[in-house]
């Protein structure tokens, strides 16, 4: 993993996919079993992080290019 700071509040991350689908799983972890004292309001926001994660990863897909 290699992070880069591009803006004060700005990183960019590299990843291999093993590394990003390990964090993706341990945040899908703590949204579906997060104690009750895990404030509601940290839980939305990583459930709207997994969601956009999700829809990235769909534009990705689609916009694969075609082998051959």
């Amino acid at each position: 993993m290699e992070l880069e700071r591009v803006r004060p509040a700005v990183l960019r991350g590299t990843f291999h996919a093993y590394e990003l689908a390990a964090l993706v799983a341990a945040a899908r972890y703590v949204v579906d079993t997060a104690p009750d004292d895990v404030p509601a309001e940290s839980l939305d926001q990583l459930a709207q992080l997994l969601a956009d994660y999700d829809r990235q990863l769909r534009e990705l897909a689609s916009a694969a290019p075609a082998e051959g």
